[in-house]
């Protein structure tokens, strides 16, 4: 089970006075069945410009793995070591993607979204698979991943924990 993450997000009061508006555990953490992955979400924004005002808890909803239309995702996912039980369409299935949504299959996690997204590996290691190509990342690793066919394998014996921020980008 992951480690629980503490989440702080500011606002403002009636008088525009900057707050801590929210400071707890985040909740919205989903616990994939195929293979243990982790993903806590901890906001969404629906457009960029994002909207700092009110007060609603933008991480309290139910999304797939890519921001929405002209937004953003920021989460933590907590990789665990890799189940070769788990099939291609399970995973598939588990990542909202359809069973024949194509690309090459080196791994079960294969997948593409219209963004780019940053990451920073936080702990542990993991490899990045890419279409042809991967690499070994390590705690502190930084990743821009941009709109590319990709999966996170973990062939180690430790979770890893990656930090995602996802903006919607152009259709490659």
């Amino acid at each position: 089970m992951a480690a629980t993450i503490r989440r702080v997000v500011t606002g403002h009061d009636a008088n525009g006075t900057a707050i801590v508006a929210m400071d707890g555990a985040a909740e919205n953490i989903r616990v994939r069945e195929a293979n243990g992955l982790t993903s806590t979400l901890l906001w969404v924004e629906d457009a960029t410009p994002g909207d700092n005002s009110g007060d609603t808890d933008k991480a309290a909803r139910d999304i797939g793995v890519a921001p929405p239309d002209g937004g953003s995702v920021f989460r933590i996912v907590e990789f665990t070591p890799d189940d070769d039980s788990v099939s291609n369409e399970e995973m598939k299935k588990e990542l909202g993607l359809a069973p024949d949504s194509g690309g090459p299959v080196r791994h079960p996690g294969m997948h593409r979204t219209r963004s780019v997204d940053y990451a920073i590996v936080l702990s542990g290691e993991i490899d990045m698979l890419v279409d042809e190509d991967e690499v070994h990342l390590k705690a502190g690793d930084v990743i821009v991943q941009r709109g590319t066919n990709h999966a996170w394998a973990n062939r180690g014996t430790e979770n890893c924990r990656i930090a995602f921020v996802l903006i919607d980008a152009k259709e490659l």
